[in-house]
């Protein structure tokens, strides 16, 4: 009897480890996703702070600085990102969503390349369900942050 008692005992180790490494595997598979700029989040102080490499593809977010939007010739649109305390210029060729404009929340997938966000998608939206949490705590820090409507 004693043996058998031995025998569950090993068992539910033998069953935690292997939840340990599977666990142990899913989280060095998301950390291994992120290191490689899948949707990496980051707004313009963590940018200048740790610039990523030019092949990078990550996501940037903040505001649309006032007064830094300029259309250029045919479909390229530059303008700065901000986040209250740092701004990143970023350039961006093809059609700006409706809801892009200035003194708005931006979010832009891309790279960064001799100092300036080369955007290959740019998305606009009012809605704070849009905006990730972590953008919308960087603007409440910076005391740029609105609530919608108001």
């Amino acid at each position: 009897m004693a043996g058998m008692k031995g025998l569950k005992k090993q068992r539910r180790i033998q069953i935690v480890l292997v939840a340990f490494v599977a666990l142990g595997l899913s989280t060095a598979l998301i950390g291994y996703a992120l290191r490689d700029g899948i949707n990496y989040f980051r707004d313009p102080s963590q940018i200048l702070a740790d610039p990523p490499g030019p092949t990078e593809v990550f996501r940037i977010g903040g505001l649309v600085e006032s007064g830094s939007l300029v259309r250029g010739d045919g479909e390229v649109v530059r303008f700065s990102v901000t986040d209250g305390a740092e701004s990143i210029p970023v350039e961006f060729t093809g059609i700006l969503p409706d809801l892009f404009g200035e003194n708005q929340g931006m979010i832009g997938t891309g790279t960064y390349v001799n100092g300036v966000f080369v955007a290959s998608d740019i998305l606009a939206k009012h809605d704070e369900s849009y905006m990730p949490k972590e953008v919308i705590d960087s603007l409440k820090d910076e005391g740029l942050y609105q609530e919608p409507g108001s």
